[in-house]
C-alpha cells in the first residue's frame, strides 16, 4: 500500500474542520433537548386541574307558630333551630302561656306547626296537663273575653295582641261605644280580617 504523506499545514487544516463539525453537532444536540424539556414543563403546567367541590348552601325550614305568641305566622329559620328559637321569631310568647306545657328544646322539623298553649288550657286539661286548641279555628277550653268589658290586660294576654293593639281596643271603645261584634274589631287600627278570625272564638262582643 502506497505511503500518504501530508504536510503539517494540511493536518492542522482538517483538525481544525474537525472541531468545528463537532462543535455546532455539539450545540444542535444540546438545543433539541432543551425544546424536549420546555414541552414537557409546558405540558405539566398545562395539565388540567381537578375540579373543586361546592360546599352545599345553608338549609332553611318553615315552620308555623301559633297560640299564645305576640305574632303568629309562617317563619322560615336555620337548619337545626330549636321550639324557642321559634317562639322568639314570634315574638315571644304573651303573659297567658304556659311554655311548661312546650318542650323548646326540642329542635324543629320542616312544615311542622309550633302550638304555644295558654295557662288556663293547663288547668283544664288531663293527662298531659295541657288541652289542645281546636285544630281549625285554634280556640282553646277558656273563656271568652267580653269587648265591652275586658282590661287593657285581659286583651293583652289575647293571641296575636299586644300591649299597644289592647290600648287601641279601649280607645275604640271609648269613642265609639260597646262593640257590638267580634267584626267590629276590623275597624281598629291594626287589626286585620287574619287576626279578627283568630280571635273570633276567644272573645265575645
Amino acid at each position: 500500500m502506497p505511503f500518504i504523506s501530508v504536510s503539517r499545514s494540511t493536518a492542522l487544516v482538517v483538525v481544525s474542520v474537525l472541531a468545528v463539525v463537532l462543535v455546532i453537532a455539539g450545540q444542535r444536540l444540546a438545543g433539541a433537548g432543551a425544546a424536549s424539556g420546555g414541552e414537557s414543563r409546558a405540558q405539566e403546567v398545562v395539565a388540567p386541574l381537578e375540579p373543586v367541590a361546592t360546599p352545599p348552601a345553608s338549609s332553611r325550614l318553615v315552620v308555623h307558630v301559633v297560640g299564645a305568641v305576640r305574632r303568629p305566622g309562617l317563619y322560615r329559620l336555620r337548619e337545626g333551630a330549636r321550639v324557642a328559637d321559634a317562639v322568639s321569631r314570634a315574638g315571644g310568647a304573651t303573659r297567658a302561656a304556659n311554655l311548661a306545657g312546650l318542650n323548646l328544646a326540642a329542635p324543629l322539623v320542616d312544615g311542622t306547626q309550633v302550638l304555644v298553649p295558654l295557662r288556663a288550657e293547663a288547668v283544664a286539661g288531663t293527662g298531659s296537663g295541657a288541652a289542645v286548641p281546636d285544630a281549625a279555628t285554634g280556640a282553646g277550653t277558656t273563656q271568652p273575653v267580653s269587648l265591652a268589658t275586658a282590661t287593657a290586660e285581659q286583651l293583652d294576654e289575647l293571641p296575636g295582641v299586644g300591649p299597644v293593639t289592647a290600648q287601641k281596643i279601649l280607645d275604640y271603645r271609648a269613642e265609639h261605644g260597646p262593640f257590638r261584634s267580634v267584626d267590629d274589631l276590623d275597624a281598629v287600627p291594626g287589626i286585620g280580617p287574619t287576626r279578627i278570625e283568630q280571635l273570633r272564638d276567644l272573645v265575645t262582643p
